[in-house]
């Protein structure tokens, strides 16, 4: 398999939590002097929404959409020592070695639908996206877009792949699924066509890219699964004719 590999950092301080998500997500200081969103291995969700946050967050980079940069933190229990918060202190006991980080946007803003600023084209490519790995968490209530530097940028993929969360569904049966959560999807409304950014981005997603994005997740965050089965996933999904690609125009057309 192609490996693609992702920095690794260690966190030096917590700095804050990040309270919007579910899973407590924290604001670190690393030993590269970055901030870094941490996403927390020993968080509710488990460690397979750690590999939805790499897994997708590489695909949406993948095909040439605005990611901030997904990094490896390593996490010393010790870091929890100074905090009062006791749910703090568990999830970082609970979360020693590698976890997930993503570059923090200084004075970044909350993308919302009333602002209209992003080109048509470019909200249908996140359609695409969030259609081939069945990401649920794009939602008006929930966009998971931030406004920085003037570009959107995509963040938050830790609820793609929403069907294997808890391992009972396989690749292969969920790779044939439906999706229709597309339907609640915040850019709907300002999308162009999905099929043309189906040509535009699926001919991105070869069998070596697919392989380099399995190849971010580390092995440890899998358990008894195996990277390969996220490589056939993808490729099932992606495999003509694309249900997917109907699914999330026929949800366009209906806004």
């Amino acid at each position: 398999m192609v490996r693609a590999m992702l920095r690794t950092v260690r966190a030096t301080r917590y700095v804050a939590p990040l309270r919007e998500g579910g899973s407590l997500p924290g604001l670190v200081e690393a030993d590269d002097d970055g901030l870094y969103v941490l996403k927390f291995r020993g968080a509710g969700q488990g460690p397979w929404a750690l590999v939805a946050e790499v897994a997708g967050g590489e695909l949406a980079r993948a095909v040439g959409l605005p990611v901030p940069e997904i990094v490896l933190v390593e996490v010393d229990t010790r870091l929890g020592h100074a905090e009062p918060d006791p749910e703090i202190q568990d999830l970082i006991a609970a979360s020693p070695g590698t976890n997930a980080g993503v570059d923090f946007l200084p004075g970044a803003l909350a993308f919302t639908p009333a602002q209209g600023a992003m080109d048509p084209a470019q909200a249908a490519d996140v359609v695409w996206l969030d259609a081939l790995v069945m990401n649920v968490d794009r939602t008006p209530r929930n966009p998971n877009l931030l406004s920085w530097h003037g570009r959107t940028w995509l963040i938050d993929h830790g609820a793609a792949f929403y069907l294997q969360h808890d391992g009972a569904i396989g690749a292969r049966d969920a790779a044939g699924r439906g999706f229709a959560h597309i339907a609640d999807h915040v850019l709907l409304p300002l999308a162009s066509s999905v099929e043309e950014a189906d040509a535009r981005l699926a001919p991105r997603l070869d069998a070596p890219a697919l392989e380099r994005v399995a190849g971010a997740v580390p092995e440890a965050w899998l358990g008894d699964r195996r990277r390969e089965d996220l490589v056939e996933f993808l490729a099932r999904r992606l495999a003509a004719p694309r249900g997917f690609v109907q699914e999330a125009e026929d949800a366009r057309r209906r806004v």
